[in-house]
């Protein structure tokens, strides 16, 4: 009897998701989504932001709902972005840190991508900014399900410019490794980003463009997915809002991206299809703290950018999508980017990639479905496969490794870096409900959590593997590798 009353229930609640849908005029809504670089959990102004207003972002979370537990699949760039677009733990693909302009690896081609599965439904699929799985051809965004593509193959920092915006002469420098950082259209480069002026145009240029692909898509079902290269440093903003949000360039550039935000609304707006289209708006990853006054910040949540603590990984998240998912709403439920693909999937109505992944179907919270918890864990993995802790409810358990710490050294200024440290970390136990800042170590008062989220730990070493305990992974699937002739 239970059985078939819960049956009963979930059919009822996917007709009723379904009817809602119908009830807009089309089943299958379009969707964007922003993904910002490097924005910290407190950098919006309507999760904490300070000094500067961000009135299209709060208006977003005013007609949508707010999520404050939601994950970066790892806290890193290429990492991350590989989690988001195949719904997968990065190292299940075969992708671990920042890929290099000169990287052997990318992502495989033959991974299934939120493009690729959206366009099995009928979708047109475009990317705007920061790829960052593959710098050259066929590891770029054409070849993975994307229709077009505009934007940076890699990190904006990556370049042969010093930190005072001069070109490197320094043959002893890092940088003066690499190559001219391109503008690509498609396969080939348009033009390259030369100075912090030519930096200054990237916001710009990404929005002029997401919004012209929306106005020439807006009679089919369209999949836009817009990575901003801000607020990853070297930070700039165009001429009209250089020391114009009072809060130095960090609040201008934070400024300038909140317009890139309006911009996209007004033109769903203006196009007549905003009702019908799903925005979600989240970061890669927190703040890199090493710059200081050129970064954001985690309200309050530990380290930041390349760590496992909350700071590294926990990322504002918004949804909008009018009349479906309720206005004004806050979600505390856990969620994570890898959790995008088969969200829209189902509700483009497209079949899964065929091999296995790791994102699970978050529609519910959506719909603000009482009782809805689809993710009710997260494996926090970093480097190549550091399983570095795993979180169960509002428990988070830490297991000994190296990690990167900011708090050694005082933040650098004007966009020179400070500096940063490997320390060891032990086992802690943190209860996020009451301590989301991972202040105070509880495991020997709480032994039985201690085990159970052993337990879940074994599971991912299982199947994952972890390097910290020398597990290997038995579900883990290739990279792509780039040739030296394709390099």
């Amino acid at each position: 009897m239970r059985l078939l009353l819960s049956f009963f229930l979930m059919v009822l609640f996917f007709v009723s998701a379904g009817s809602r849908l119908h009830a807009q005029g089309k089943t299958k809504p379009n969707v964007i989504i922003i993904f910002m670089d490097d924005m910290g959990y407190g950098d919006p102004e309507c999760y904490a932001g300070v000094n500067y207003k961000t009135p299209a972002i709060n208006k977003l979370a005013a007609e949508g709902m707010r999520f404050t537990n939601f994950y970066a699949a790892q806290a890193v760039c290429s990492a991350s972005r590989a989690g988001l677009l195949t719904g997968c733990y990065p190292n299940r693909v075969g992708i671990h840190g920042a890929l290099m302009p000169w990287a052997t690896l990318a992502l495989n081609p033959a991974e299934e991508t939120i493009a690729s599965t959206l366009k099995k439904a009928g979708y047109r699929t475009g990317m705007v900014g920061k790829w960052h799985l593959g710098a050259k051809a066929p590891f770029l965004p054409v070849h993975y399900g994307f229709d077009e593509f505009l934007g940076l193959p890699y990190s904006n920092d990556m370049w042969p410019v010093n930190y005072d915006g001069k070109p490197v002469t320094d043959t002893a420098n890092r940088k003066f490794k690499y190559p001219p950082l391109p503008l690509l259209e498609g396969d080939r480069p348009v033009r390259y980003i030369k100075t912090l002026e030519d930096q200054g145009t990237l916001t710009a240029t990404y929005t002029e463009r997401a919004c012209d692909f929306i106005k020439r898509n807006k009679k089919n079902p369209f999949f836009l997915y817009l990575a901003h290269s801000m607020v990853h440093v070297p930070i700039a903003a165009s001429p009209r809002f250089l020391g114009k949000s009072g809060a130095g360039l960090f609040g201008d550039v934070m400024m300038e991206v909140d317009w890139s935000v309006s911009e996209i609304m007004k033109t769903l707006k203006a196009q007549g299809i905003d009702r019908n289209t799903v925005v979600v708006f989240t970061s890669d990853n927190g703040p890199w703290l090493t710059f200081g006054d050129h970064a954001g910040n985690t309200a309050g949540l530990r380290e930041g950018k390349g760590s496992s603590w909350e700071g590294g990984q926990r990322e504002p998240c918004i949804v909008r999508w009018p009349g479906t998912v309720p206005a004004g709403t806050i979600c505390n439920n856990l969620a994570a980017t890898m959790d995008l693909l088969p969200t829209l999937a189902r509700l483009a109505g497209a079949p899964l990639p065929k091999n296995k992944i790791d994102g699970v179907d978050i529609a519910s919270l959506w719909f603000a479905k009482a009782g809805a918890n689809p993710r009710d864990e997260l494996a926090y993995y970093y480097g190549r496969n550091n399983l570095e802790a795993v979180r169960k409810g509002s428990w988070k358990l830490v297991f000994p490794h190296r990690g990167q710490t900011y708090k050694t050294y005082m933040p650098g200024k004007n966009g020179f870096p400070g500096g940063y440290a490997d320390a060891q970390v032990p086992l802690a136990l943190y209860d996020l409900a009451h301590d989301p800042g991972e202040t105070q170590d509880v495991q020997k008062a709480n032994p039985e959590v201690v085990a159970a989220l052993m337990d879940v730990a074994v599971k991912y070493r299982k199947t994952l593997g972890d390097d910290l305990t020398k597990t290997p992974c038995t579900e883990c699937r290739e990279p792509g590798q780039i040739t030296a002739a394709q390099k």
